[in-house]
């Protein structure tokens, strides 16, 4: 019988195992990748033929958006179910990596069938990647290191916005400014290099991740102190995953609230905003924008460096590759940032708002990973009724905003900082909800239900990217008939609500935790 390999021990970084930074890393990729095409798929299906796009109506973008990100969020049950029983998390991890490189390079060619075949690629890769990634996470902490196992979703989390912030900046410039095709294959390259990274970095995680072991092999260690950690009277383990099952019931609630973003928002931006700059003005923008994209750029270059002195030659060709997908970033940003300061006026691309979400979890993340750790732990309810309750603030503000616009209007000029400002109340609300629910998840959930269970979380995601896009294809129609301030209030009293049922739940789910906290 074989001894199973623990993650290869090492330095910390910020107090976590140097292995979530692989994870971190890998993912962040898979995200400039996921975010950086969304940030574009509406905006093109509704420019006309003349700018490079396919002239659709808003109804059926918002619609195809809807179906496209159900799609995205609906398959990881699958991919759970196909790492548990066949491939293992990270097998599943690579293949599903190199799919999804696949369908945005398909984009890339500009065709009606490659289009389509790319998006159901980029969905079925996602199934298979995205579920185990998470779970692994969860496998890094044990009852030595379990206090950082929250403020650890959180940094990862990080991770997942920083890809979300430059994919978004540069995929959405490249598609709006230059072309549409450029946006799409870039987010392409970097899926790719972000598999490769992982591939030759996988060593650090030992058997981490591996396929669950037959009868008479040697398991993972990770995986059997898990087991052991979990070994609970049956009761509890129902318990425990009813509160998953209704944790992730209530997410439904934000999710449809917070992918306004790709599909409402957006079309709120590009139409009904002032986005053009002059003078003092625009040099201002220029300069808070660049100061925006370059202080993120060099925390992920820092961390980059963090990683090259803890890990040295054991991480040696994974970390080269990192080295060389971050100067391709430093590349394009400083080459965007120079035509910004060079042009005559400055005229805010409508994708660029969608970078204010990731940029203030960037800044924000570390904030709240050491307020769960040390100054603030409440329970899970809590967290996630609080999370409800500011996205719905959010929207309030928004819908403050479109007060002054005329009913049924096509276009309006609302200031920029009502976006600003609703975009600000959804990311703290995010981060009180999104990466405290993955570590509730990787904590509740027996290790042998773990990718099922992921992906189960994620199905309800769909669901609400599918009510997303269904609500989203009635903003003409609700903003000819009432307002399009009455469009926006819907987005804040549906979470607030939801919020305030959690908080009057909150001792019962509590009980039915069994002492995780």
């Amino acid at each position: 019988m074989t001894t199973a390999r623990p993650a290869l021990p090492g330095p910390t970084i910020l107090g976590h195992p140097n292995s979530l930074f692989t994870l971190f890393f890998t993912e962040m990729w898979e995200r400039f990748s996921y975010y950086g095409m969304r940030s574009l798929l509406t905006l093109f299906l509704v420019s006309t033929a003349a700018k490079g796009g396919w002239g659709w109506s808003r109804a059926d973008a918002a619609t195809l958006y809807g179906t496209y990100t159900f799609a995205v969020y609906a398959t990881p049950i699958l991919g759970g179910w196909v790492a548990d029983q066949l491939l293992g998390m990270r097998r599943s991890i690579l293949v599903g990596g190199l799919v999804i490189a696949t369908g945005h390079f398909a984009l890339f060619l500009d065709t009606v069938p490659s289009f389509y075949a790319g998006l159901t690629l980029i969905c079925i890769g996602t199934g298979l990647f995205k579920p185990n990634i998470s779970a692994i996470v969860g496998q890094l902490y044990t009852k030595d290191n379990e206090a950082g196992r929250d403020g650890g979703y959180t940094l990862f989390y990080m991770g997942v916005n920083a890809g979300s912030f430059f994919g978004t900046l540069l995929c959405g410039y490249l598609g709006e400014k230059i072309s549409w095709s450029y946006g799409f294959g870039l987010a392409g390259l970097f899926m790719l290099l972000g598999v490769l990274q992982f591939y030759f970095g996988q060593a650090i995680f030992g058997d981490i991740g591996l396929r669950t072991a037959r009868s008479g092999e040697a398991e993972p260690a990770a995986v059997t102190s898990r087991r052991e950690a979990d070994d609970a009277e049956g009761h509890v383990v129902r318990d425990r995953l009813l509160v998953v099952a209704l944790l992730s019931f209530f997410t439904i609630f934000f999710w449809f609230a917070f992918e306004q973003a790709g599909g409402s928002m957006t079309i709120f931006a590009a139409d009904y905003t002032d986005r053009v700059l002059t003078g003092v003005s625009g040099t201002l923008f220029n300069i808070v924008n660049s100061l925006m994209t370059l202080i993120p750029l060099a925390i992920m270059t820092a961390l980059l460096v963090q990683m090259w002195r803890g890990m040295g030659r054991a991480q040696g060709l994974s970390n080269a590759l990192l080295t060389l997908a971050l100067a391709i970033v430093w590349g394009l940003v400083l080459w965007m940032l120079a035509r910004g300061f060079g042009a005559d006026q400055t005229e805010v691309p409508a994708t660029w708002f969608n970078v204010l979400n990731a940029f203030f979890i960037v800044v924000l993340a570390p904030l709240f990973s050491r307020l769960w750790e040390r100054w603030w732990n409440p329970s899970a309810p809590v967290k996630f009724g609080t999370g409800l309750v500011l996205i719905g603030v959010g929207f309030a503000v928004l819908a403050y905003g479109a007060s002054g616009i005329e009913r049924g209007a096509q276009t309006a000029h609302v200031g920029m900082i009502y976006l600003v400002v609703a975009y600000f109340f959804h990311t703290v609300g995010e981060l009180s909800l999104s990466p405290v629910g993955l570590s509730y998840v990787s904590k509740l959930v027996p290790t042998r239900l773990l990718g099922l269970m992921f992906g189960l979380w994620y199905v309800n995601n769909a669901v609400a990217n599918k009510l997303a896009g269904f609500s989203g294809s009635y903003i003409d129609e609700i903003a000819k008939t009432y307002s399009m301030a009455g469009f926006f209030l819907i987005f804040a009293l549906v979470p607030i609500g939801a919020g305030l049922v959690l908080y009057a739940m909150n001792r019962w789910i509590v009980k039915k935790m069994h002492g995780v906290h």
